[in-house]
C-alpha cells in the first residue's frame, strides 16, 4: 500500500448539499511528507446526483450503486481504496485542520496501534460549535476490550465518537469491514476493532459532527426501542465472539 488514506464516505440523497463543506476540510488538510489522500464517495443508490456535485478533482473517487444502507456504501467505498489506512467522514461532517496528519502520525509511529478515534465539535446549524455531550477520556492509549467493557456498563454508548474512526485498512478487512446494519454500522466496526488491536484517542478535535435535522441519527426511528436494541446486542454479541476466539486462539 501507499503512503495513502483513503477517507470514506457515505451519501445519500439529504446529505448531498453538505458534501461541498466535506470536500473543503479535505483540501485544507496540511499532509505530512509523502502522504496523499484519495476521497472516496459512495452515494447509497444510483440517482447520479452525488457525481454531479462533486469536484473536479483527481482525488476525489464518487460512485454510485445499489441502495443497502450505510455500511453497505462504505463498503463498496473500501471496495475501491487504494490506501494503507481509512478515515471515516461522513458527508455532513467536516475535518478539523490537522486531523489526518495526527491520526497518521499515530499510525506511522506506533505498529501497536490499530485504530485511532479523536475529540468532536458538534456543528450547529447557526454555524457555532459545542463541545460533544459526553465525556472525553484522556489522551492515549485505549487497551483491548477497554471500549467494549465501556459499552457494556453504559447502555450501549461509547466513550469515542465513531465518526472519528481511522483503522488500518488490512484489520478493517479482517473483521469484515463495516457490519451489515440498518444503522450503528460504524460502532460495529469500532467495538470488533477494540478487541482485536488497542486503540489510541486523540483529544485535539478532529470531527466537526453537523447537527441539521435530515441527519440518519435525527430520525425519530433511529432510537425505537426494539431494533436499536437489537442492533445493539448484536455488536455487542459480534465483539464479544471475537474476543473469545481471539482469546482461545492465544491460550
Amino acid at each position: 500500500m501507499r503512503r495513502l488514506i483513503s477517507v470514506v464516505t457515505p451519501v445519500h440523497a439529504p446529505s448531498i448539499p453538505y458534501l461541498a463543506d466535506s470536500y473543503e476540510s479535505l483540501r485544507a488538510q496540511e499532509m505530512p511528507d509523502g502522504w496523499n489522500w484519495e476521497w472516496l464517495v459512495q452515494e447509497d443508490g444510483r440517482t447520479g446526483d452525488v457525481e454531479a456535485a462533486l469536484p473536479q478533482d483527481s482525488r476525489v473517487l464518487g460512485a454510485t450503486g445499489k441502495a443497502g444502507g450505510p455500511g453497505v456504501a462504505r463498503n463498496m467505498a473500501m471496495a475501491r481504496s487504494q490506501g494503507s489506512l481509512l478515515r471515516v467522514l461522513d458527508a455532513d461532517d467536516q475535518l478539523t485542520p490537522g486531523a489526518l496528519a495526527r491520526e497518521i502520525e499515530v499510525l506511522s509511529s506506533r505498529p501497536d496501534i490499530g485504530w485511532t478515534t479523536s475529540s468532536v465539535l458538534d456543528l450547529m446549524p447557526d454555524g457555532s460549535t459545542v463541545s460533544w455531550q459526553h465525556a472525553d477520556p484522556a489522551e492515549g492509549r485505549l487497551d483491548r476490550a477497554e471500549v467494549l467493557s465501556y459499552f457494556h456498563n453504559n447502555g450501549y454508548r461509547l466513550p469515542v465518537h465513531p465518526a472519528t474512526l481511522c483503522i488500518r485498512r488490512e484489520l478493517a478487512l479482517a473483521l469484515g469491514g463495516w457490519m451489515a446494519l440498518p444503522g450503528g454500522e460504524d460502532t460495529g466496526l469500532l467495538l470488533a476493532a477494540s478487541v482485536i488491536a488497542d486503540g489510541y484517542f486523540i483529544d485535539e478535535p478532529g470531527l466537526l459532527y453537523r447537527k441539521h435535522p435530515d441527519q440518519i441519527t435525527a430520525q425519530a426511528d433511529w432510537t425505537a426501542t426494539a431494533e436499536w436494541q437489537l442492533r445493539m446486542q448484536l455488536i455487542e454479541s459480534r465483539a464479544i465472539a471475537l474476543r473469545a476466539l481471539l482469546l482461545s486462539t492465544n491460550a
